[in-house]
């Protein structure tokens, strides 16, 4: 058992940091008040202005720009315009802070990244966490899995940028990602969609806000949504290439007993099929290549041989009650109690072009396999509980309270090939026969996971300076520990020194993350803010290696200064942050090949697979990055929004601890990359609406462009004594994706009802770019394109 207790004072280099960076953002604050003053003393008082956007980052409703922290939101309006079903969809780069991906080639598990903090390599594991905490109605989503299914009719999606320890806990050193969705409102509406697109697309979504009978209020939500695959399996009897299919149900139900109490329950279930995605090979290396192979240089619209192919299911579901007592005007006492359950299956089999390759001296391909399929099962349960107190006093807001969450995780794993060349040169092949039975595990874990917390944060606005002076202090306790175990290795028990049995994982650790932030008022309009605030990612255990070691949580500390301004009579608004903090005890794998030491006793270990070990980097890397958002209500019709990040992590060169192949220690430290991060990234977004023939036209147009980013952390090939770079690790491509939305709403059927007509498309310049690269010395480059153009129609009906 291991304890790790931080709180770190501000230092003077970093308040010195930061007075730098506030200067110019006061400078500037200073001259948007001036303008906004002089526009407002001329402007026409019925000008059309920004609408306000609340938001619930600090446990209570409160208007976005009096916010003093990093928060992004999109609201109903915005998705359906970008037509976003799931959370993938924000994968484009619409917030540029925020990165999701899918784990790999795998769309039913998603990698969440915001400035660059969250996962660094594999956390599609049970003993692993992402540094990114997913929240819906306020209850956490422990598991990368599960995370893209189709969203039920949402609100708004808050991105809270940089840590939030202190309000959140666990698990969010990078930031949170919070989805409310539309609450019973008592009153009798009903809204249908049913949309079809190219590739087979087809959606169908029906919202029912039923009336209220008595003190209860219903909603019931339910959607549909399917697509066919991308890329053609040339296999005529197994699935294509990126196929989806989502549907899910949700009932929640509103008790409002009296003024100052209410109730509301909620039960969800899902399911979410998708196929993974195709790997192509776009240059070959130095083995041998099968006839048969082609390389695809080009998004690919048919793979280069027929494979077996699945969905992969995930399957969640999951109740929750919210308890709300207004106990005074300025008190009130909310409960948040919820239960979860989770199944995933994974049958991963798109890197076939990678496998098709011989490095033997004969040169002949007769016999060899290939089409590596990888497969596997995760399952797991949870329980959270939160109490929050939330009231104010004259100069006094806080909030405090209390969390616990504990969570079941079991997975295991096999691989093996599908596929056999049945003649020497690689161009004829046969499906071998499967029989999942008689196939042993590759590994299995199980791991118990419990967290609990109490928090407490206050602003205080003292009565000085014509009360524009706000200090916010907060803090967090958190207890985290970990049991569980590796207990399959090759189909058997783990054999680690003559001693066999499963290994075992009992670990725990103690954190306090602060929070210290100071805002000032320079106007009604305009506000500026610095803050000081830690998180974390909690420890673990990694499940592909051998002896399942425990590995420290790692942490960041993060320095933040912003501005947020509205000018030209609340018509615009900029809000601007800029950020500098340190990465410690960052969780990195390196491979470790069939050889390597015991960490506790030395001895050496042998096995035959390919494993991955955990370690946590030495030192602290460095993050800094800059954050502007713009929107302008240019015109009673149209609205233009901007939007651009420059996020950079810098990492200390790490040692790899394990041994290699051949037994060879490495013993420099190697460079490191941060992965899911492009350095930058923006998006512009035009909306247009205005009447026309008796309903609303409206006209939606965004674009999202980044730079490019690194999914390997290492290099591929480097001097182990001089560290020089032979090869570098490939970097993916950036790319520009412009969406757009054609409608007209409104459209009268009856005097209760109303029709919209609206044609969409993603990508609709079908631009493609390889957003993942990788490189194998012997098999070549392969890599994943972005998905292409995708259009449809939708019709929807409001009564």
């Amino acid at each position: 058992m291991s304890t790790l207790v931080n709180f770190k004072p501000i230092s003077v280099r970093r308040f010195a940091l930061l007075s730098v960076c506030l200067a110019p953002l006061l400078i500037a604050g200073q001259a948007f008040a001036q303008v906004n003053a002089t526009a407002s003393a001329t402007d026409d008082a019925d000008a059309p202005q920004l609408e306000t956007v609340v938001v619930t980052a600090q446990k209570r409703s409160e208007n976005l720009q009096d916010t003093p922290i990093s928060v992004s939101v999109l609201g109903a309006k915005a998705l359906e315009s970008r037509r976003v079903v799931s959370l993938l969809d924000l994968g484009d780069g619409a917030i540029p802070s925020l990165k999701v991906t899918p784990f790999f080639s795998r769309p039913g598990a998603l990698v969440i990244n915001i400035r660059g903090v969250g996962v660094m390599s594999d956390s599609n594991q049970p003993a692993r966490d992402q540094g990114v905490g997913v929240y819906v109605d306020s209850v956490y989503m422990g598991r990368p899995q599960g995370l893209n299914s189709a969203l039920y009719e949402v609100e708004s999606i808050e991105v809270l940028k940089g840590p939030q320890g202190t309000l959140f806990g666990r698990n969010t050193e990078g930031g949170a990602v919070s989805i409310i969705t539309k609450k019973p409102s008592g009153i009798g509406r009903a809204t249908a969609t049913v949309g079809v697109g190219n590739f087979g697309q087809y959606k169908t979504e029906l919202h029912m806000d039923l009336p209220k009978t008595g003190d209860f209020s219903v909603k019931i939500d339910a959607i549909a949504a399917a697509r066919d695959g991308l890329i053609e399996n040339p296999l005529v009897t197994a699935s294509d290439f990126g196929e989806l299919e989502k549907r899910g149900a949700r009932v929640a139900i509103l008790w409002e007993p009296t003024a100052n109490f209410s109730a509301d329950y909620a039960y969800d279930n899902s399911y979410d099929a998708s196929t993974t995605l195709y790997q192509q090979l776009i240059a070959g290396g130095s083995a041998r290549l099968a006839a048969s192979v082609q390389l695809q240089k080009t998004r690919a619209k048919t793979a280069i041989a027929g494979v077996p192919q699945q969905p992969s299911v995930g399957k969640t579901w999951g109740h929750r009650l919210g308890l709300d007592w207004q106990i005074s005007d300025k008190l009130r006492l909310k409960s948040i109690t919820a239960y979860r359950d989770l199944y995933q299956d994974q049958f991963d089999n798109g890197s076939a072009p990678s496998t098709m390759s011989l490095t033997q001296a004969s040169g002949v391909f007769t016999g060899q396999p290939f089409s590596r399929i990888s497969t596997a099962v995760f399952n797991q349960d949870q329980f959270s509980q939160e109490l929050q107190l939330i009231g104010e006093t004259d100069r006094l807001k806080y909030v405090a309270g209390a969390t616990y969450f504990v969570e079941n995780v079991d997975d295991n794993a096999q691989a093996f090939f599908t596929n056999q060349f049945t003649d020497a040169t690689g161009l004829a092949n046969i499906v071998l026969p499967l029989d999942y039975s008689k196939i042993v595990l590759d590994r299995a874990s199980r791991v118990k996971s419990t967290s609990s917390g109490v928090f407490v944060q206050g602003t205080y606005t003292p009565a000085i300076l014509d009360d524009k002076l706000h200090l916010t202090v907060g803090g967090r306790w958190s207890h985290d520990k970990k049991v569980g175990e590796l207990f399959i290795v090759n189909g058997a028990p783990p054999s680690v020194n003559g001693v066999v049995g499963p290994r075992k994982l009992n670990a725990s650790w103690d954190r306090i993350d602060p929070m210290i932030n100071v805002s000032y008022d320079l106007s009604d309009d305009a506000m500026l803010y610095a803050k000081y605030s830690t998180g974390f990612r909690s420890g673990g255990a990694n499940s592909r290696s051998l002896d399942y070691s425990p590995f420290k949580p790692e942490e960041v500390t993060m320095y933040e200064v912003g501005a947020k301004i509205e000018f030209l009579d609340r018509r615009a608004r900029l809000n601007l942050a800029a950020y500098s903090g340190t990465y410690a005890d960052m969780q990195i794998d390196f491979s470790a090949r069939y050889r390597q030491l015991d960490p506790v006793t030395g001895a050496l270990l042998v096995t035959t697979r390919t494993t991955q070990e955990a370690t946590n980097a030495p030192g602290k890397g460095d993050l800094k990055g800059f954050e502007a958002d713009f929107l302008i209500r240019a015109t009673e019709n149209l609205t233009v929004s901007a939007s651009y990040a420059y996020n950079r992590v810098e990492i200390p060169d790490t040692l790899n601890p394990f041994p290699q192949a051949d037994g060879r220690l490495i013993t420099v430290p190697i460079p490191i990359h941060q992965t899911h991060t492009p350095e930058n990234s923006g998006s512009i977004s035009i909306d247009y609406q205005r009447p026309w023939l008796g309903a609303t036209f409206i006209a939606h147009f965004d674009v999202n462009s980044n730079d490019g980013m690194y999914l390997s952390l290492v290099d591929v090939a480097y001097d182990p004594v001089t560290r020089a770079v032979t090869v570098p690790a490939p970097k993916g491509e950036g790319g520009t994706i412009a969406n757009g939305r054609l409608a007209l709403a409104d459209i009268k059927l009856s005097n209760s009802a109303s029709l919209t007509v609206s044609l969409w498309s993603r990508n609709l310049f079908n631009e493609e770019h390889l957003y993942n690269k990788s490189l194998n010395l012997s098999n070549g480059t392969t890599g994943f394109f972005n998905e292409p153009r995708t259009y449809g129609v939708d019709f929807k009906i409001k009564m």
